[in-house]
């Protein structure tokens, strides 16, 4: 099927809606129009029509505008006020600046249909720098209007996250299709987190699509998604949903995430805890003044939940060398590393503040190590009010006891 037949059988084509269901509300607070088109083998997607760049903008503008006009005709007549959300590639609201999009929300304004329902979820944005402020401009009048802008983030690389901030939108996108199966690569969690920043910047929210098992689901909850989209709660169709549809799905499977997180969260206060009392006596026992000889000792009373292990002054000057395990398992200093800074790390002074104050050690977050490339999490503990140990445990630790 090429361009003409699709253009020939403007009747046969059809806006089909695919679910989006909201962590918050447990409901289904919208639905993504999707185009299809009903041939001799059946209901078609015509992804394949808007993605080829051969296709005259002129065509695409019209069958897009085709699909919208009938999904918001469907919209108003099943009365439905919840959100409904419609693509539109970068590329195709440049070639006009926006004006075939910007007539079509006037006229379903003027049906009854609140801009405030509206979403614009903008895809393909992968253009030169001036587009981007061209294309910039025409969401930031979308959104003076009242209509929600979406920016979707496919992969798993950085790319484009910069254009994110620039077009600031009010729904950070995030696919998760191609994570089926193949657990999460750690490039994709350095990816996520950088989003999950970016939304919380700029208050964006996080939508996940590409849901199609429980563990991308329970990805997307641990990753501060608030709203959902996938084959888990529908494929397409040209039906809408009772509103609750997934209420009681959502109920259960929050509630054994809420479990899981909980016992993980005791069980890292737990190591926390267990790691401050160890070294609280590690300490007293301890009557060296030499840097080199209290963090080898101490690492090495932690035996293998620890791999590296340095101490740094309240300005972030570090004053040993590191004392680093290496494969084979034994332990060696690295001098060159003594008189490094560290300030610069994200929350490194902070934690010194809350250290010095209340006088117990600090777990950090999950974060990937900047030489080993591993997921690692660090212990930092008060010597005294000016010096302070930084303990490293490797992913291996955390793994076994469930507190990655």
């Amino acid at each position: 099927m090429d361009a003409l037949d699709v253009m020939g059988k403007k009747e046969e084509i059809f806006p089909y809606f695919q679910p989006i269901v909201s962590a918050d509300k447990q409901q289904i607070i919208g639905y993504e129009v999707l185009g299809r088109i009903n041939t001799e083998e059946g209901m078609k997607s015509l992804g394949f029509f808007f993605q080829d760049q051969s296709i005259p903008e002129e065509y695409i503008l019209e069958i897009d505008t085709h699909i919208r006009d009938c999904a918001i005709d469907l919209f108003l007549e099943r009365g439905t006020s919840q959100s409904v959300f419609f693509n539109a590639s970068a590329r195709h609201l440049l070639f006009d600046h926006g004006e075939t999009l910007t007539h079509s929300l006037e006229e379903y304004f003027n049906k009854g249909i609140a801009y405030e329902q509206i979403v614009i979820e903008v895809s393909d944005y992968d253009i030169a720098d001036e587009s981007l402020h061209k294309l910039q401009h025409i969401l930031t009048y979308y959104k003076s209007l009242g209509v929600q802008v979406a920016i979707s983030h496919a992969g798993n690389t950085m790319s484009n996250i910069e254009k994110i901030a620039i077009l600031n939108p009010n729904i950070i996108k995030v696919g998760l299709l191609n994570l089926k199966d193949k657990g999460m690569p750690q490039e994709y969690r350095e990816v996520l987190y950088a989003l999950s920043m970016l939304g919380r910047k700029i208050g964006a929210t996080l939508l996940f699509e590409g849901i199609e098992a429980i563990g991308q689901l329970k990805y997307a909850w641990e990753n501060g998604g608030r709203y959902y989209q996938g084959h888990y709660f529908g494929k397409p169709e040209a039906e809408f949903h009772d509103v609750n549809k997934y209420r009681a799905l959502l109920t259960k499977e929050f509630q054994h995430f809420i479990t899981h997180e909980r016992k993980r969260l005791l069980s890292l206060y737990e190591l926390s805890q267990n790691f401050n009392r160890h070294l609280q006596q590690q300490m007293k026992r301890n009557k060296q003044h030499d840097w080199n000889t209290i963090v080898s000792e101490a690492a090495h009373s932690l035996g293998n939940a620890c791999f590296r292990g340095y101490v740094c002054d309240e300005d972030g000057h570090q004053v040993s060398a590191n004392y680093y395990r290496k494969g084979d398992g034994n332990w060696e200093f690295q001098p060159e590393y003594e008189g490094d800074n560290w300030s610069w790390r994200p929350y490194f002074l902070e934690n010194i503040v809350r250290m010095k104050h209340d006088q117990v050690g600090i777990l950090s977050d999950l974060y990937s190590d900047i030489e080993t490339n591993e997921l690692i999490r660090t212990y930092s503990y008060p010597i005294n009010e000016s010096y302070y140990l930084f303990l490293d445990i490797p992913y291996l630790y955390l793994y076994e006891r469930d507190d990655y």
